[in-house]
C-alpha cells in the first residue's frame, strides 16, 4: 500500500497526509543537516587511499543498483584491475565487523546482495554497517578500486565517482521524502553526481540508458541451463525491491507462468514457505538474489534467472574511462 501512495497517487495518501507530512519534513531536515555536517567538516569523513565509486539512488527500494555494481566490477577486472566491493550487509549478522566474505559465506551472515556479488565476480567483498570500515578492510587486500553497493547517503565515506540508478518507469514517485514519498534525498541531488543510470523506460536528458538482459534459467541443484520459455507450469516469486519488474521480464520471455508471488526485499525465506508455492505449479523460478538464499534447501525443479546490466557501447566506454582517469 505504501508503494501505491508513493508511485500511484493512491487516495490513502491524501487521507494520511496530516500524519505523514510532518514525519516526511522531519526526515528531510535530519537528512539535510547530516549531509551538511559532513560537507562542512563539522563531522569527520574517511578518505580512502584508493578510488571509491558509489552506486546508489535517491529513492527507497530496488532500482537495479546491484547489476550495475556487478557490471562495473567485471569491466574493471577485464582490464586487469583488482576490485573490491563494500556493502552494509543488510539482512545479515556477521560474527564481527568489518567482515570479509569467502566463497562459503551465506546470506544470513553477510546479506543476500554481497553473496550474489561474490559468487558472480569472485571479487573481494567486505561488509560493515559503517562502510568506511569495510573500505579499510578492502584497502588491506591491495585492491585498485572500491565499489560501494548503495551508500550514496553514507557521507562518512568520501567518494571519487557517484552513480545514481533510476527506475525508468517509476522514477521518483510523488517526489516527497520518506515516509510520505520514496525520496531519501531531493531530486536536486541528481545534478551533482557523475552518472545518472536509467534502468528501463525512456532515459531523460543526461541519463545513460541501461537494460537488464536476462540469460538462460539455471537450475539451483544441477546447474543445468535452459531457456525460460522451455519450462512449463512455472511458479514465479521474488523478494526484491520491486517484484513486478521480475514478473514482467518473465512475461517478455514468454514464460509459462501460472502463479506469481512477491515478497519484501531481502526476505529471509523459510524452506516450508517456498515449498508451499509448489502447490500452484510444477516448477519454481526466482531471481538470482533469491537463489543465494534458497540454495541450501533447493529442489531439482527450482530455477533462477540471472540478468546482466547492458549499456550502449559509447556510454559504457565513457563510464570506464572516467573511473580509470581517477586512478591515473
Amino acid at each position: 500500500m505504501i508503494e501505491k501512495i508513493w508511485f500511484d497517487n493512491h487516495f490513502l495518501g491524501k487521507l494520511l497526509w496530516p500524519l505523514l507530512w510532518p514525519l516526511s519534513y522531519l526526515f528531510k531536515w535530519i537528512a539535510t543537516k547530516r549531509k551538511s555536517d559532513y560537507q562542512s567538516g563539522k563531522k569527520q569523513s574517511y578518505r580512502s587511499s584508493v578510488p571509491v565509486v558509489v552506486v546508489g539512488n535517491i529513492t527507497a527500494g530496488g532500482n537495479g543498483k546491484t547489476p550495475v555494481v556487478v557490471w562495473l566490477v567485471e569491466q574493471l577486472q577485464s582490464k586487469g584491475y583488482k576490485v573490491g566491493v563494500a556493502s552494509r550487509g543488510y539482512g545479515g549478522k556477521a560474527p564481527h565487523y568489518p567482515y570479509l566474505l569467502t566463497e562459503t559465506t551465506t546470506p544470513d551472515i553477510s546479506g543476500d546482495e554481497p553473496v550474489l556479488i561474490k559468487q558472480r565476480t569472485k571479487a573481494e567483498v567486505a561488509v560493515a554497517p559503517v562502510r568506511s570500515e569495510a573500505v579499510k578492510m578492502l584497502e588491506q587486500q591491495g585492491v585498485d578500486f572500491i565499489i560501494t553497493d548503495d551508500g550514496l547517503q553514507h557521507y562518512t565515506l568520501q567518494r571519487d565517482i557517484e552513480f545514481i540508478v533510476i527506475d525508468g518507469k517509476r522514477r521518483f514517485g510523488n517526489q516527497h521524502y520518506i515516509p510520505l514519498g520514496p525520496l531519501r534525498e531531493g531530486v536536486e541531488r541528481l545534478s551533482s553526481v557523475d552518472f545518472l543510470i536509467c534502468n528501463g523506460g525512456e532515459p531523460q536528458e543526461n541519463e545513460v540508458s541501461m537494460r537488464l538482459q536476462p540469460s538462460e534459467a539455471i537450475n539451483l541443484v544441477t546447474g543445468e541451463r535452459r531457456s525460460v520459455s522451455s519450462l512449463s507450469n512455472l511458479v514465479a516469486f521474488a523478494g526484491i525491491g520491486h517484484p513486478p519488474r521480475f514478473f514482467e521480464t518473465l512475461n517478455q520471455l514468454k514464460a509459462n507462468v501460472v502463479h506469481t508471488q512477491g515478497f519484501e526485499d531481502h526476505k529471509a525465506f523459510e524452506p516450508t514457505e517456498i515449498e508451499q508455492l509448489m502447490q500452484y505449479g510444477e516448477q519454481l523460478i526466482m531471481t538470482e538474489k533469491d537463489a543465494v538464499k534458497c540454495q541450501s534447501f533447493a529442489q531439482s525443479s527450482w530455477w533462477y534467472l540471472p540478468v546482466d546490466a547492458t549499456f550502449p557501447e559509447e556510454k559504457a566506454q565513457q563510464i570506464l574511462n572516467k573511473i580509470i582517469e581517477v586512478k591515473e
